[in-house]
């Protein structure tokens, strides 16, 4: 039975996240809707990482298992007349049976955009999270810098968190400002449940000056979810960019500076 991979796009907004749920009003449940649509018949699909109501995606990967044979350009535009203007296929490719969309990921991106401006913006709503208290980049580098390699992220981990290990290798954690917007760029082997947004709520802190940045280290040493700031907005949020071995043959899949810059 043929293995299609999936390179998924979608604004989060309308959606209650990734994972499918009984009231059907997730991203999972409407493309498999859609994939029923188009092939005739029910389709189980697995993501590379589960995204939360309101979290946007740029390049999700999604893998399935089908009797179906189809051209790929087939599953791109069989599948996209079924879906809502919210949810896109940006591309598919037939891959090896042991192509697994989560376990086969090496490395996994996200960016979260903030607006840091005294004044909210309704341009800016469900697309960006807001500080309007001004902030510190440097400062928030510095506090970043300790959250860089392999560490236990308890302490950025949401309570309902089923990972087996809360160790994560976090191998790029950037902050650049772009106008009104500051713009994080995380890239980690994996990221555990409310992993990013916690981070940036603590981020956020420090640049605000409620925390300095010796306190990132001082959480991590914690391993304890209740000592760091609440969870951050999840409108900022997008994953953009999901790693695999180059001999799957997947196309390029890092959406990160699509996003980042705005493009």
């Amino acid at each position: 039975m043929p293995r299609i991979a999936l390179g998924l796009s979608y604004d989060g907004s309308p959606w209650l996240g990734w994972q499918t749920q009984p009231h059907r009003r997730t991203v999972q449940d409407r493309l498999e809707s859609a994939l029923a649509a188009f092939v005739g018949q029910p389709v189980a699909t697995l993501c590379a990482g589960r995204t939360d109501t309101g979290v946007h995606a740029a390049q999700q990967i999604v893998h399935l298992d089908t009797s179906v044979l189809r051209p790929e350009q087939a599953w791109v535009r069989g599948v996209n007349a079924h879906l809502p203007p919210s949810i896109a296929v940006r591309w598919a490719r037939e891959v090896p049976a042991d192509f697994h969309a989560r376990f086969s990921a090496r490395s996994r991106s996200y960016v979260y955009l903030l607006l840091d401006d005294p004044v909210r913006s309704p341009l800016w709503t469900g697309r960006a999270g807001w500080s309007f208290r001004p902030l510190d980049l440097e400062a928030m580098r510095a506090g970043a810098v300790h959250l860089l390699g392999e560490h236990d992220f308890s302490s950025f981990r949401s309570s309902e968190c089923q990972a087996a290990s809360p160790v994560r290798t976090m191998h790029e954690l950037g902050i650049e400002r772009r106008g009104r917007l500051v713009v994080f760029t995380l890239r980690a082997n994996a990221f555990l449940h409310h992993m990013v947004r916690n981070i940036v709520g603590a981020l956020v802190y420090v640049g605000q000056g409620r925390q300095s940045a010796d306190w990132m280290p001082a959480l991590l040493a914690e391993r304890n979810r209740t000592k760091a700031a609440p969870t951050f907005s999840p409108d900022g949020l997008y994953l953009t960019a999901v790693g695999y071995p180059g001999d799957y043959g997947l196309p390029s899949t890092d959406a990160t500076d699509e996003i980042r810059l705005g493009r």
